[in-house]
């Protein structure tokens, strides 16, 4: 049931909705003057991704509150037929809260959901704060990000021992959104690792600028995905100095994520944790193998170590 955000039809928990409104049960309100806000993570885009928890939470809701310029409608399969369905997208954060206020006043269990995972660039810590003035319950299941997303997308794993153990997630300074000093990407490039931007495709001569600014030779591999596990999906690789061009030609100002950094090319390298050298609390190591991984690593066992889990 689709309705006016504001209209205020479904009373869940109280007066004229169902008989079990003390017990919080699965899609039964919270109690009259209670009532509770999920914040679902809906993932990337492709509705199989959301999680079971998160379908879970959906079907059992009074209200579900989603962004039709953000979340793919499929997502909406999991929600009770008589649940009510305000599309947020044309909504002020004011008028997601005359719903917060609804809820806790009938009790309703909500479902707000979000793209990706709530955790990141999600407007959460805002909802929070209002949930928390009305007096309602809160949660929040965490769901795929597009970072991560983008990264199967292309089959690439984004830290490589030896190469990059650091994902830093960040955004380009500019937006509407100012970011705090220290926090400039060319600093964060320095590192040399792994970086997943969101929110910069928009400025991508400045993001290439601070990029190479920051340290990243020419030829370091990026990934441009937009709209990662949607039908009109799109990835593109290219090289660094090849980026604001990349993207300029297909014309990505919007829903687009770029990933940088030298594990998105990196091969040859071994982990340490199925080494046969390496031992942990369900496997011991092998004795020979343990000292060629020391010796890889530039270490040596101590005379008479055995190297080896002791049993």
């Amino acid at each position: 049931m689709i309705t006016d955000p504001t209209a205020g039809t479904n009373t869940g928990g109280c007066a004229g909705g169902p008989e079990d409104v003390t017990t919080g049960g699965p899609g039964h309100g919270f109690g009259c003057g209670t009532g509770r806000v999920t914040f679902v993570g809906a993932g990337p885009g492709a509705a199989d991704l959301l999680t079971l928890r998160g379908a879970r939470v959906i079907g059992e809701a009074d209200v579900v509150i989603w962004a039709s310029s953000l979340v793919h409608p499929d997502v909406l399969t999991h929600a009770r037929d008589d649940a009510e369905i305000v599309d947020s997208a044309g909504l002020p954060l004011e008028g997601v809260r005359e719903i917060y206020r609804r809820a806790a006043g009938a009790g309703l269990a909500v479902a707000r959901i979000h793209s990706g995972d709530p955790a990141l660039w999600g407007a959460l810590q805002e909802q929070l704060e209002i949930c928390a003035e009305l007096g309602l319950a809160t949660d929040i299941v965490p769901g795929v990000s597009s970072f991560t997303a983008a990264a199967a997308a292309v089959g690439r794993e984004l830290t490589i021992p030896q190469v990059a153990q650091s994902v830093i997630l960040t955004r380009l300074a500019g937006g509407k959104t100012p970011m705090p000093p220290g926090e400039e990407v060319a600093r964060f490039a320095s590192h040399g690792t792994t970086m997943a931007l969101f929110l910069s495709a928009a400025r991508s001569g400045q993001l290439q600028t601070e990029l190479t600014d920051g340290g990243y030779p020419p030829d370091t591999p990026c990934v441009v995905a937009y709209r990662v596990s949607w039908p009109d999906e799109l990835i593109v690789r290219c090289a660094l100095a090849e980026l604001a061009a990349t993207i300029r030609e297909h014309k990505l100002w919007k829903h687009t994520l770029v990933l940088v950094g030298p594990a998105l090319a990196a091969g040859g390298t071994r982990s340490h944790l199925y080494h046969p050298g390496h031992f942990h609390g369900f496997r011991r190591a092998e004795r020979t193998a343990r000292t060629a991984l020391r010796s890889r690593d530039g270490q040596h066992d101590r005379p008479g170590a055995s190297g080896e889990r002791p049993a």
